[in-house]
């Protein structure tokens, strides 16, 4: 199974509010940067340019948006609420109900892959 198709699967087994929210997350990565990867590993999805930008995660409570390089990132909209203690990575937890600021999604994305080198 090729990657893209791995990807899609895990996102429509996802319960309603997760699918949608990982979905449309998913489109806003490849928005910031059109020329970013997916991959799978550790049985989710990575999006990656010269290494591992971030990750989609599904828990049974939260999504969350991993960023491999987080602690490194200026995050000027306050994105990063998750990992705050980690040495290099910081997350997005989202729950049932919570929005996503778009525009803030695609300025994180894009510096991710700015220090991705």
């Amino acid at each position: 199974m090729d990657t893209a198709t791995q990807v899609h699967n895990f996102i429509e087994e996802l319960p309603g509010w997760q699918r949608n929210l990982a979905a449309r997350i998913r489109e806003l990565i490849h928005e910031a940067d059109p020329h970013i990867r997916e991959e799978w590993k550790w049985g989710t999805p990575v999006f990656v340019r010269n290494g591992n930008v971030c990750a989609i995660g599904a828990f049974r409570d939260h999504l969350k948006v991993n960023f491999f390089k987080g602690a490194a990132l200026s995050d000027p909209g306050g994105l990063l609420n998750a990992g705050l203690e980690a040495k290099t990575s910081r997350a997005i937890d989202l729950a049932d109900g919570d929005g996503i600021d778009e525009e803030k999604l695609r300025a994180l994305v894009r510096e991710a892959v700015t220090l991705d080198g």
